[in-house]
């Protein structure tokens, strides 16, 4: 089947004529003009979110304060003393660190805290570091390295 311009046309129902109100009883639109007999909603218009004069919801929700950074880093984060697991000479990188547990996932970003204290000499790999792990790592003949 080809069509063509000229046989285009709205699918039937989906376009509808306007609704004309206050053009006489006859319409069916005529005298109230569908608002029904007397009250607010026939005399004028309500500013959205009124509510009868009941605090609105808008002014009962507490505000929040503060705000979310969109671009926030979200660490796993590692304290060395978690380290004390692995072997001399051990390399510790994210992947390793889910294979034993301490990270939930290998791709998501790891940083190791400088809480515990460290006894084993181990090659670290991992997004970022405090100063106190770094410093605790290197102490005990290990070495740090940001992926």
């Amino acid at each position: 089947m080809v069509f063509k311009l000229h046989d285009l046309k709205p699918d039937p129902g989906s376009i509808r004529k306007r609704k004309r109100v206050g053009r006489g009883r006859s319409s069916g639109h005529g005298k109230t003009s569908g608002r029904g007999m007397k009250g607010e909603k026939a005399r004028g218009k309500i500013r959205a979110g009124f509510e009868g004069g009941q605090m609105p919801l808008q002014r009962r929700v507490p505000k929040l304060k503060g705000f979310k950074p969109r671009n926030k880093k979200e660490y796993q984060l590692v304290n060395v003393e978690r380290l004390n697991i692995f072997s001399d000479g051990d390399e510790v990188n994210p992947e390793v660190l889910k294979e034993r547990g301490l990270i939930r996932k290998a791709d998501g970003l790891v940083k190791i805290l400088g809480n515990g204290e460290l006894h084993r000499n181990v090659r670290v790999k991992a997004h970022a570091f405090t100063r106190t792990a770094v410093a605790k790592i290197q102490a005990s003949g290990g070495s740090v390295e940001e992926v």
